[in-house]
């Protein structure tokens, strides 16, 4: 027993869990809006930490509740400096602005779409054999994708993509092809 036990007055002291709840309660607030205020990246993340640093030496703080909030600030202060220090090594980061962005590479299919004229376009699907004209016609001009190209025509996407490959092959090898292919 302690001498507070024995005296008849109460035990005052707490358990780990109480005291940090305790102490979390008192000053989480108060440290979140000091690391925000500083231009802390993650203000929440970085008041979790301080909480986390400080508990295992709870017991080892000295100066009562003057020595308790000094600690628990010079901890905070600690990991404000190494944000700033994070944030000065890593590159800005900027977010992507799709309508800022003018880039715009043509792709194959696109320009020989512009060279050749639907019809012609048609006559040449007309020389592949019915399953490769469907799947190039589905792709291509429908816009589908592999798996839902394959689901379309009640295929696994591997018979789809062969499908694909050997139609291309065919027609790379056409004059008419070929023709439009050099410059």
């Amino acid at each position: 027993m302690t001498d507070a036990q024995t005296d008849g007055a109460p035990d005052r002291s707490f358990s780990g869990t109480a005291a940090f709840s305790l102490v979390y309660k008192t000053y989480a607030s108060q440290v979140l809006g000091y690391l925000t205020a500083r231009g802390v990246e993650d203000p929440e993340a970085a008041m979790q930490e301080v909480f986390l640093s400080v508990l295992p030496r709870l017991h080892t703080v000295h100066g009562g509740d003057a020595g308790l909030r000094t600690f628990i600030f010079s901890v905070a202060h600690a990991r404000m400096v190494d944000d700033h220090r994070r944030q000065s090594r890593t590159p800005v980061r900027l977010p992507f602005e799709a309508a800022m962005d003018k880039r715009e590479d043509s792709s194959a299919e696109k320009e020989a779409l512009q060279r050749i004229s639907p019809r012609e376009v048609l006559a040449l699907l007309d020389g592949l054999p019915r399953e490769q004209r469907d799947v190039l016609s589905l792709r291509l001009v429908g816009g589908l994708t592999v798996e839902q190209t394959a689901e379309t025509m009640d295929k696994s996407a591997g018979a789809v993509k062969q499908l694909q490959r050997r139609a291309l092959l065919k027609l790379r090898e056409l004059k008419e092809v070929k023709e439009y292919l050099t410059p």
